[in-house]
């Protein structure tokens, strides 16, 4: 794994628990039901990008 890839992996990883913030905060208001089925979609996402860049050698 190359320096490149180790940072994005550590973007995805930052990004993610950001994600995980943004929905366990949205769960506790729910102004916008919406919001909560974005945010959860946006995750798999991000875990489907992890899952790449961790198989990609």
């Amino acid at each position: 794994m190359n320096k490149k890839q180790k940072k994005q992996l550590d973007v995805e990883r930052k990004k993610l628990a950001q994600l995980h913030q943004q929905l366990a905060g949205s769960k506790k208001q729910l102004d916008d039901p919406e919001e909560v089925r974005r945010l959860e979609s946006e995750i798999a996402a991000t875990n489907d990008r992890l899952e790449k860049l961790k198989h990609a050698d």
